[in-house]
Parts: C-alpha cells; structure tokens; sequence
C-alpha cells in the first residue's frame, strides 16, 4: 500500500517537514492507517496514529479526546470505518486550519487501484469550475431515466470544490472528486429515485430502486424493496427529524472511478454521476446538525442549473 499512501500524503494532503500530523482510524483500518502514518513520517511530519473508539452510526462525533486531538493537529487524515466527515469535530478542527482529508471505509485494494491513481491535479480546473456554477446558480433540476425528477434552490449558497487536494485549511473526502454545496432549508421538492449506491449502514450498491419522496426540504417518504425499509427503520430509530433533511447536492468527478462497487468514498466519485445528501449539512454550507448523514446516488442524472444544461445522462457538459 505504500503507492497509494505517498499520493495520499504528497499529492493529497501536502504534507510538509516539521507538520503536525493526526491519522484517525479505527482497529478495522489500522493496517491503511500504519501505511499512512509511515508516508507522513518519511515525509517530515511529526505523527500520531489515534484509534477513535467504537461508534454506533456514519457522523456519530467521536469521543471529546480524539476531538481534542483533530483540533491540535495541522494534517488529519482519516481511514475509519465510520465516517466523520460530518462532524462538529471535523468543523472545529478546520476552524483551528487543519487540512483535513477523509478516507471513510477505505479498503486496501482501494490503497493500490482504481479512484486513488486519478490525475488529481488535472482534474482540479473541472472541479472548481462546477464549483463557481453552484455558486452562482439560483436554481438547480435533477432528472434520470429511473424516474428522479427533483428541484432545489441554491440561492446564496456556495459551491465546494473537493478536488482530492487540501492545500490550505479545509476538508476533501478522497478519492471522490466532487463539486457539492448544500441546497437552501425547505426547497427541495419532488422525487429522487436511487438505483446507483447507498454506500453507508452496509446498504450498498442499489439491488431495487429506493424511491424518495421529498416535501419542502424534507424526505417525506422512503418505497422500494428490502434495502429501503432497512434505510427506513434505520432513520426512524435515530428519533431526529432533522435525519431527514436535504442536506447536499453533489456531482462526482473522477473517472477512474468506473462503476459502483458499495465503496463509499468510490461510489461517490464516479464520473458523472450525482448524489444527494440526508441529514447533517453544517459542513456543507448548511445549519443542520443530525445525528447522521448518508448520501445516495443515481445513475445517468440530467442537470440543469436555471434552465441551462450542465450533465446530460451522465456526460458533463461543462469545460474547465
């Protein structure tokens, strides 16, 4: 694994001699994290491998210790089970100017091929400008051939470019390259109909379509088959109505990632394709912290923001 971990610690993350450097994992991940924490330190950074105590469910905050921890450290770097990605600790950390990059459910065939070996930096003027269009988009429609047909307003809200690279303090999951931001309270409206992945709570890739219907802002209802009534129980036992908020609008970008494999931080890249985001949106752009967030996504979406085409069944039309 040590390929994948020098582009993680070099081309991603950037580390520099003398840096302070968290790597947050768990026991499942520990051998991704040794990788990693071997990568920074040959590079100069002065590192710490910290094992974050079981958690119950994807953007559960870690305990006040590993928080703590985040929050001193310049680099965190996060191969964990569980995401974390939002979390008030990873808001607070960035805040204090970590960079932070997440590795959510990494595997170790994800540390040697396929999303990780993308051209990251060739890849950033795309992201960035899809970026810029959701920051100046007022408002944005999302179709697919499964029978998605969804609007949002963006008003006001800003575009985020995580491209891979964290140069300055900030946070990118990885190898997901996306443009994301997070749609304004109580304007999303109709229906989104997941056939791609759910890669979060072991939902994985889509076996029959999960339909949500979606009200103001919020996921009214959830229909289809045995995946949708587990995601369905699920939220329900959460006792948060704020689990079902619409929190993110995001478009993948990495076209090394190919196809769904129920790997979260693959799926969530693969060029083309669109997710929205159920739950926490503080670290999006949004107010909203729930207690958990999850993403779903479709295959082959149509997107226009303000009437202007910007994918077309999955062919991007915009040019960086």
């Amino acid at each position: 694994m040590k390929k994948g971990a020098e582009i993680l610690v070099g081309a991603c993350a950037g580390v520099k001699p003398g840096e302070e450097v968290v790597v947050v994992t768990d026991e499942e991940r520990l051998p991704i994290a040794r990788a990693v924490e071997s990568a920074a330190a040959e590079a100069g950074g002065r590192t710490s491998v910290v094992i974050c105590p079981e958690r119950g469910i994807d953007n559960e905050e870690p305990v006040p210790e590993v928080a703590a921890a985040m929050r001193a450290a310049g680099v965190i770097i996060m191969p964990i089970t569980l995401a974390l990605s939002h979390t008030r600790a990873v808001r607070e950390a960035i805040g204090a100017g970590a960079r932070v990059l997440s590795m959510t459910a990494f595997t170790e065939r994800m540390m040697r091929e396929g999303g990780l070996m993308a051209d990251f930096a060739a890849r950033r003027p795309l992201c960035e400008a899809l970026a810029e269009r959701l920051t100046q988009a007022v408002e944005a429609r999302v179709t697919n051939p499964a029978g998605t047909d969804l609007t949002f307003n963006l008003e006001g809200r800003s575009g985020n470019s995580h491209c891979c690279i964290v140069d300055k303090p900030g946070f990118s999951a990885v190898p997901n390259i996306e443009a994301n931001t997070s749609p304004v309270d109580g304007t999303s409206n109709g229906l989104l109909v997941c056939d791609g992945s759910i890669p979060y709570y072991g939902v994985g890739v889509i076996r029959e379509p999960v339909t949500f219907e979606i009200h103001d802002g919020f996921v009214q209802e959830i229909r289809g088959g045995e995946q949708a009534a587990f995601l369905r129980n699920l939220l329900a036992d959460q006792n948060d109505p704020w689990v079902y908020n619409v929190a993110q609008f995001a478009m993948g970008l990495n076209p090394e990632c190919r196809d769904f494999t129920g790997e979260m931080l693959n799926d969530e890249g693969v060029n083309g394709t669109i997710h929205m985001g159920i739950g926490t949106s503080a670290n999006l752009g949004g107010g909203v912290q729930a207690k958990t967030h999850f993403d779903a996504i479709i295959r082959k979406p149509s997107v226009w923001f303000d009437g202007e085409p910007i994918i077309r069944e999955g062919v991007i039309l915009v040019e960086a």
